[in-house]
């Protein structure tokens, strides 16, 4: 694989260590919900854009406590998981116009999760020819928008409803 210089992803790959704490947890601590790319806050989980998203929209929810296994969701708390997907799927589809979506999770380091600690529910909005030749020859995604626009967009589709 070729490789793409992405600098801006430096600091996160070189601080980050096993002995850290949850980034999901201390990122709703902070009261900068823009600078954590936070987009929503409910009652037991929240919102928010994915730091190296795949495509345009690219969001998690994730509960508020730290819990690693679906199993161990709280009725109430997976309910309001949903919930958000739901509300997710609409605002995106409202600022984007997206033709089909991904929706999942990865539960364990050995499925793919980045952060097998905390579960969290990625929200991907897919377009026909997402996955052009950049991404299958070249394994470069093009992201067309900031993620500080896109930000903006979905926050203020959240704060509206």
């Amino acid at each position: 694989m070729d490789r793409l210089w992405s600098p801006w992803r430096y600091h996160y790959v070189s601080t980050v260590s096993p002995g850290d704490e949850c980034i999901f947890c201390a990122k709703t601590r902070e009261n900068r919900d823009e600078d954590n790319l936070i987009l929503f806050r409910g009652r037991l989980n929240y919102v928010l854009l994915n730091l190296f998203p795949y495509t345009t929209g690219h969001l998690m929810i994730t509960p508020y406590r730290h819990v690693a296994q679906l199993e161990e969701l709280a009725a109430e708390e997976a309910a309001e998981l949903m919930e958000l997907a739901r509300l997710s799927v609409r605002h995106l589809k409202s600022a984007y116009r997206p033709q089909g979506f991904n929706l999942g999770m990865n539960l364990g380091e050995c499925a793919g999760a980045g952060i097998a600690g905390h579960l969290h529910m990625h929200v991907l909005p897919r377009w026909t020819g997402d996955a052009n030749f950049m991404t299958t020859i070249a394994e470069t995604r093009v992201m067309p928008e900031d993620l500080r626009e896109t930000w903006r967009k979905l926050s203020a589709a959240f704060r509206s409803g």
